[in-house]
């Protein structure tokens, strides 16, 4: 059954967004902004379950979230689903396909989202022209490693309880930026999904949230979450132990 990607008619604009803030770099000026908004060509409905782009799939834009939710994902070597990030509006995604100019995950909708389309090719003409807008766009770069990095310090240091904490911590921080609840959330990514992002098993992955809701810190309804206790959740984040 082929994917239907429906192509918004209207014009995408950084310069009057309201996310531009949490997409792009603050300090960008008002022509940096302007040249920006002739690279943006369309915004891009997805609809949940479907992809944005596939690993294989030839490289030609960025992708900036503007509402909805997305995870990316490999295939690892016994066939499963590795689960390797999770975006957010105002997040970027396809800087994976920048270097070999094929994207090298699965961006896939985990609800109907939207998103802006950057032109890669004319983005490096602007770029080249404007070192301001270069430079943003490095920084932009820059802090999807630095994310990238910390997840492999959680994955490598951390028990299943702090992994989790951890991540429920970043994800209400993240939407708390958005203007959401920093302590209600209704969890876009099934157990498994979580599990496969932190390097956990399903089955540990359940049991420690059962765990957190028999601390007090939580209250679970299914992809429902409290937070009843942030700041003891961000403790256990933060252990000694990790």
């Amino acid at each position: 059954m082929s994917t239907t990607i429906r192509l918004e008619p209207l014009k995408a604009a950084c310069s009057t967004c309201n996310l531009r803030e949490l997409c792009l770099p603050v300090g960008m000026s008002s022509e940096q902004l302007e040249r920006l908004d002739v690279l943006v060509s369309t915004r891009r409905s997805v609809a949940r379950g479907d992809p944005l782009f596939r690993s294989g799939d030839a490289f030609t834009s960025l992708y900036a979230v503007r509402t909805g939710f997305f995870k990316t994902s490999v295939a690892a070597e016994d066939g499963r689903e590795q689960v390797t990030g999770f975006q957010m509006a105002g997040e970027l995604l396809g800087l994976d396909g920048i270097s070999s100019e094929r994207h090298s995950c699965d961006a896939i909708a985990l609800e109907d989202s939207t998103v802006c389309i950057i032109r890669f090719r004319e983005l490096e003409a602007v770029s080249r022209e404007l070192s301001d807008l270069q430079r943003v766009f490095h920084k932009i770069m820059s802090r999807e490693i630095v994310r990238d990095h910390g997840v492999m310090l959680l994955l490598g240091s951390m028990r299943a309880e702090e992994r989790l904490a951890a991540f429920l911590v970043n994800l209400m921080q993240r939407l708390h930026l958005r203007g959401f609840s920093q302590t209600a959330v209704m969890l876009r990514m099934t157990r498994e999904e979580i599990g496969s992002y932190l390097g956990l098993k399903l089955e540990t992955v359940s049991r420690t949230f059962s765990k957190f809701q028999d601390d007090g810190l939580l209250e679970v309804k299914q992809r429902d979450i409290r937070v009843l206790n942030l700041d003891g959740l961000k403790r256990l984040a933060t252990s000694p132990n990790c």
